[in-house]
């Protein structure tokens, strides 16, 4: 008797829920790559937007990156966008939830949201996309 994989211990499940599941996870989260390619072709459909602290935010952040801290975020800041604006938002990287607080936030708010997953870390020591290292923060 051979021993299972330990990958399928856990039958995969069926093709339709798998597409029903993957399709609705896609809903919710975008990667450095699709944002760093829409930045490059100059594609303004969303605001990035780090929601670390000030102090993160201005020793390195993803190009064309605005900051609001997640604690910060609430209906008089993000007045300043028009309703139909979507923010792609990420903090540190996998083992911080600061970019699910914001995403909860904001769409509480009734804004569209997604959250770039692996956030500077991946985008910066991974990836080695281009970082700004000054201070240009949302708007108030």
């Amino acid at each position: 008797m051979t021993t299972p994989a330990n990958a399928l211990i856990y039958p995969p499940a069926d093709s339709d829920s798998a597409n029903s599941f993957f399709s609705r996870k896609l809903a919710f989260e975008t990667d450095c790559s699709d944002v760093y390619t829409d930045i490059k072709a100059g594609n303004s459909d969303f605001v990035l937007l780090d929601v670390r602290s000030e102090q993160a935010f201005e020793k390195s952040h993803a190009i064309t990156a605005v900051n609001m801290p997640h604690g910060q975020i609430n209906r008089k800041r993000l007045s300043a966008y028009s309703r139909d604006t979507v923010f792609v938002v990420y903090c540190w990287g996998p083992g911080c939830n600061g970019a699910a607080k914001a995403a909860e936030k904001i769409s509480a708010l009734g804004y569209g949201v997604k959250e770039m997953i692996g956030g500077i870390h991946y985008w910066e020591d991974f990836e080695r996309y281009p970082v700004n290292r000054r201070l240009a923060r949302a708007q108030s």
